[in-house]
């Protein structure tokens, strides 16, 4: 049976690099589901697409897993250039853009959401699963409208099981949020999952100077962001960011550890009253999304000069026409990924100009 027959899917997909995600609902049932389409590599000299074995193994740890912090697989099919994943629907977004929008945050508010995710990694842990990609985009919500969201953990790709007697290493994962051992090509464990996956602390100008931060554990609680932060919440990010797989906190250790355990009143008392820097929060979000912008406007801009090329080579007085053209998805694509920059006047300009791609620049040319 094809997925369309079993299924109404979406026509607005949400695109990876090798997967595409549709909302779908299942026809028998009418429940929601979200449909991963993966693109199954060719051949083995192919570098497009998802290895044979590598979707093997996403879905062999998706089917063995459930818990309520992490998504679920309800069912899979497959066709001639895919495999077609159908997962619980995750419709709250990102816990990251849920954070952003609140004008204060206790410590006390955060930790709710720490030990769901804390509960989602024990839970993988204790089957020998590592997670090798949480991030802020693999963090989402089940649904944002309730007091109290739910954490779903999601993205499955890089997942491995971990093997006793066995040797693991690998480079992979986003820059900012991978562990040391994963930049110096060291063999890899659990604990690469007790590293970071919130706001990074190491984001440097370039990829190069952001995995150098990394490796050197070089980081800082500045006094104008951290005033108003407990100690205690400082000692169990500490804990995390220790370049010693053997000394960073283990998952029983982080949920056991009195930020997330209060042991009296006194500790509990104190996370209640401490809050989290939201103006921090917010720049350290903003920064993140002009980087992701930034990326997709970059490609944007690779791909017109390639048209531009092309118009030049098929028919000169149509330039003009295609400039009009590209101004006009110019803005649109601003517009589309710079939602968080509202308050920069001339936002477009400022974005093709000061970065050399757009439109308003000669070098697109």
């Amino acid at each position: 049976v094809s997925v369309t027959k079993a299924f109404l899917l979406s026509p607005c997909p949400h695109s990876g690099q090798f997967a595409i995600v549709k909302k779908c609902r299942e026809k028998s049932t009418g429940v929601e589901y979200a449909a991963k389409f993966i693109k199954k590599r060719q051949s083995r000299a192919s570098r497009r697409g998802v290895s044979q074995e590598e979707i093997e193994r996403e879905v062999s740890i998706l089917q063995q897993i459930l818990h309520a912090n992490i998504v679920k697989l309800h069912d899979i099919y497959e066709n001639k250039t895919d495999v077609v994943l159908i997962l619980e629907l995750v419709s709250g977004g990102e816990l990251f853009d849920f954070l952003a929008q609140k004008e204060s945050l206790s410590e006390e508010e955060a930790t709710r959401f720490i030990k769901q995710i804390l509960d989602g990694v024990n839970y993988l842990h204790s089957k020998k699963i590592a997670h090798f990609d949480l991030k802020p985009e693999n963090i989402m919500l089940l649904d944002k409208n309730i007091p109290i969201p739910r954490i779903k953990l999601i993205d499955f790709g890089l997942a491995h099981k971990i093997e006793d007697g066995v040797e693991f290493k690998n480079i992979f994962g986003t820059p900012e949020f991978v562990a040391p051992e994963i930049v110096n090509y060291e063999p890899l464990g659990l604990a690469a999952d007790m590293w970071l996956s919130g706001a990074s602390p190491f984001l440097g100008e370039t990829k190069q100077e952001t995995l150098a931060n990394i490796t050197a554990v070089n980081y800082d609680f500045d006094e104008e962001f951290f005033s108003n932060t407990s100690d205690l919440a400082k000692d169990f990010i500490q804990k995390l960011l220790v370049k010693d797989t053997r000394k960073r906190l283990t998952i029983q250790e982080a949920l056991s550890h009195p930020w997330i355990t209060p042991m009296d009143k006194q500790q509990a008392l104190v996370r209640k009253s401490s809050v989290v820097n939201m103006e921090n929060f917010k720049r350290q979000y903003a920064r993140r999304r002009w980087k992701l912008s930034y990326r997709i406007v970059s490609l944007c801009n690779h791909l017109s000069r390639s048209l531009v090329k092309k118009v030049l080579i098929q028919d000169e007085s149509s330039v003009g026409t295609f400039l009009t053209r590209g101004k006009e998805a110019f803005l649109l694509c601003s517009h589309f990924c710079c939602p968080y920059m509202d308050a920069q006047p001339n936002r477009q300009q400022w974005l093709g100009v000061g970065n050399q791609i757009g439109p308003w620049h000669h070098l697109c040319l």
